[in-house]
């Protein structure tokens, strides 16, 4: 598609994965997709069985999902941490567009988004407008505030707490 056809999406979407309806966060530094999932097994025949989402996810179906063709991927967070995750091929739809793309499998039961989609998912389909979003982050204000909190009370204190997450190695 010539770039002015592209259909321009947020940095967050409302998508379909399976046919079910699903906030999605757009990751354009994320190389891959990935989704929840969970009670990933391997069945005696090699194939990967797992089920999207778990019980405490609004999304979650029960629905057993099984695939022959399945790969891994070694996937790298931004803070250098390695996971080795299966990966599968998915239906999805975002903003009418309709493919098939890859997805690793991970629990993203502490995420704000179960579903994350990356460059490979997006590239040549969608532009993505930074200031645009279909869903509004929710804020933890209690968790912020109290942090702040701390901070404000004694920051020395503070610092020696967390110097290994604020970059300090020390």
């Amino acid at each position: 598609m010539e770039k002015s056809t592209l259909p321009m999406i947020g940095i967050t979407e409302y998508i379909e994965v399976e046919n079910i309806k699903l906030p999605a966060k757009i990751d354009t530094g994320a190389e891959t997709s990935a989704i929840w999932a969970s009670n990933v097994k391997i069945l005696p025949d090699k194939t990967l069985e797992f089920t999207l989402f778990d019980e405490k996810s609004e999304h979650y179906t029960g629905k057993k999902i099984q695939k022959k063709n399945y790969g891994v991927n070694i996937i790298r967070s931004s803070n250098g941490h390695e996971q080795v995750r299966y990966r599968v091929q998915l239906d999805v739809k975002i903003s009418g567009v309709e493919f098939t793309t890859d997805f690793t499998l991970a629990d993203r039961s502490k995420n704000q988004f179960p579903v994350l989609i990356g460059k490979i998912a997006l590239s040549g389909r969608f532009l993505i407008d930074p200031s645009k979003t279909a869903i509004q982050l929710a804020k933890n204000p209690d968790r912020t505030s109290a942090l702040e909190r701390e901070f404000k009370d004694d920051p020395h204190k503070f610092h020696d707490k967390y110097k290994p997450s604020l970059g300090d190695k020390k």
